[in-house]
């Protein structure tokens, strides 16, 4: 039972917007593709763990709190047994891990090691279940989900699943029989409840308004080059489509989304999507979608 969806991260979504409507360093857009590569890793992820038979709770990207310090975890199963913490990995090629080392080994570029930050988050993680006056055994797992990855120098004492052991896993999970009870349900209810909505590790670049390039882009392939046909939206580079309507709501979302502090008014979502289209288009689709506060020149939508 899933008690948590996993959900794109704000950070994710604006790095997705921003890598769209204006220039990224390398140094940003690195990033950005890890954060992409790592939500990609994380759904395949959730997709091997539908075949989770019995009765287990499942709650996806937990942000808890401890002493002024955050951690995540990608994935938590709590089961009859106890509880697996999951780190999720979309590393792609060959690595190797040395000591505190974890580098890929092509580039020589160095990475966070997983496992010191797995032993932490656990540690961690430990600590939060003492102050919750509560005991369960604990074991933590960092999962390479990636079939292309290969990790040299590794020991047997590791606490990963590599990908070929990532099958395995899960059956060695479904062999082990759970019933859960109302101590587990309170468990799951109190990490939820304690979970940060805001993450304060986030790394956004700073953006500005007038920078950011206004215009509707295309949904599936972020291209500029759509036309508007027939009362839709067609892109000129994949042949997405997508209606005048939707096409302004994602829009709007994505307008609060970079600029909670602006308010949502016809004016600043004709500027924003900066199309052939009349400001009285735009205020049908705000008035059928939004609430209407204010009837002069002022008012906005919430």
């Amino acid at each position: 039972m899933i008690l948590k969806e996993r959900a794109e991260s704000e950070e994710l979504l604006k790095m997705r917007s921003l890598n769209t409507r204006m220039e990224l360093t390398q140094e940003e857009k690195f990033h950005f593709f890890n954060l992409e590569k790592g939500y990609e890793g994380e759904t395949k992820f959730d997709q091997k763990a539908e075949s989770l038979q019995e009765e287990r709770y499942i709650i996806n990207d937990l942000m808890l709190k401890i002493n002024n310090s955050y951690f995540q975890i990608d994935s938590t199963f709590i089961s009859q047994e106890g509880i697996r913490l999951l780190d999720v990995k979309n590393f792609e090629g060959d690595f190797c891990i040395e000591k505190d080392r974890f580098y890929a080994i092509k580039t020589g570029r160095e990475y966070k090691n997983p496992i010191e930050q797995l032993n932490k988050c656990t540690s961690q993680f430990r600590q939060l279940l003492r102050d919750l006056k509560l005991n369960y055994l604990v074991e933590a797992f960092v999962i390479f989900i990636n079939p292309e990855f290969t990790l040299y120098n590794t020991q047997i004492d590791y606490p990963i699943i590599l990908p070929n052991q990532v099958d395995r896993f899960f059956r060695n999970i479904n062999n082990t029989p759970s019933k859960l009870n109302e101590g587990h349900e309170k468990l799951a209810k109190q990490l939820i409840s304690l979970h940060q909505t805001k993450n304060p590790y986030t790394k956004v670049p700073n953006y500005q308004y007038e920078h950011l390039k206004k215009k509707v882009y295309c949904k599936y392939c972020s291209s500029f080059q759509v036309t508007l046909r027939n009362h839709t939206f067609i892109c000129d580079k994949c042949e997405g489509h997508e209606t005048i309507e939707d096409a302004i709501l994602r829009n709007v979302k994505e307008f609060q989304l970079l600029f909670p502090e602006r308010k949502i008014t016809t004016s600043n979502i004709f500027e924003w999507c900066n199309v052939d289209l009349t400001k009285r288009t735009f205020c049908r689709v705000l008035n059928k979608n939004f609430k209407a506060v204010g009837k002069t020149s002022d008012s906005y939508y919430i």
